[in-house]
């Protein structure tokens, strides 16, 4: 992780996704921006947050861990997204853990300079209530989602949600087959029925299965078979 105060980078990033109101001036003095490597994890699950992250570039993924060792990827987001969010609001460890699946870029606030100058400040506590209410949302939409559509059309939702798009270059595409059963235990199915679904998809030309690893060979195809619908 690398950390910068750069003051520049900082306000484009406000004024890219139109949140410079959301920070009064002594919250922005406080701002720093925090760099992640691909895989490199930004929290983990059960430890004691200090800071607000907000993701304004690049892709991570959300999943929580049993006491057994199993993991249960919960979903992946692209920006605009809070971490820690609602840690800072019920005043409780980490709830899951997030990695980076590409280079991340966060604006970074730590709790203390938040409680300081931010708990009374209504443009903030209003960003907070909406980014909060829509992962609500989003967690509704994908239980439905998981309802109400087929295997194959949540698998290519799945795989199209762990590439990395970024301007019209695919990114991070090769899967490593491991993620698949973390893909069964999203999808809500089997291992051995996503692997029929992914024989499938070889078949179509969708994907290719190549040295241990899954090639997205046909995003666009993968985009209409998953009808739009991603796990974001």
């Amino acid at each position: 992780m690398k950390i910068t105060s750069d003051i520049e980078q900082i306000n484009h990033f406000l004024a890219e996704h139109n949140i410079e109101a959301v920070f009064n001036e002594d919250l922005k003095a406080h701002i720093t921006l925090k760099r992640f490597m691909q895989g490199e994890l930004i929290c983990s699950q059960g430890d004691s947050p200090k800071t607000l992250f907000i993701l304004v570039k690049g892709k991570i993924k959300v999943y929580t861990s049993s006491a057994e060792g199993k993991t249960l990827i919960l979903s992946f987001k692209t920006p605009l997204e809070i971490i820690g969010d609602i840690e800072y609001v019920r005043g409780s460890n980490y709830i899951n853990t997030v990695q980076a699946i590409s280079a991340v870029e966060m604006i970074a606030v730590d709790y203390r300079s938040l409680k300081k100058f931010g708990k009374d400040y209504a443009p903030f506590l209003q960003f907070l209530l909406e980014i909060i209410t829509e992962k609500f949302l989003i967690k509704s939409n994908s239980m439905s989602f998981n309802l109400m559509y087929p295997v194959e059309v949540r698998l290519a939702s799945y795989l199209l949600s762990v590439s990395y798009h970024e301007a019209n270059s695919l990114q991070n595409n090769n899967i490593n087959p491991i993620n698949l059963k973390d893909a069964a235990s999203l999808i809500g199915t089997s291992y051995r029925h996503v692997n029929r679904v992914i024989q499938q998809f070889c078949k179509d030309d969708l994907v290719e299965r190549k040295n241990g690893s899954i090639l997205i060979k046909d995003r666009a195809g993968l985009s209409i078979l998953a009808r739009n619908n991603i796990y974001e």
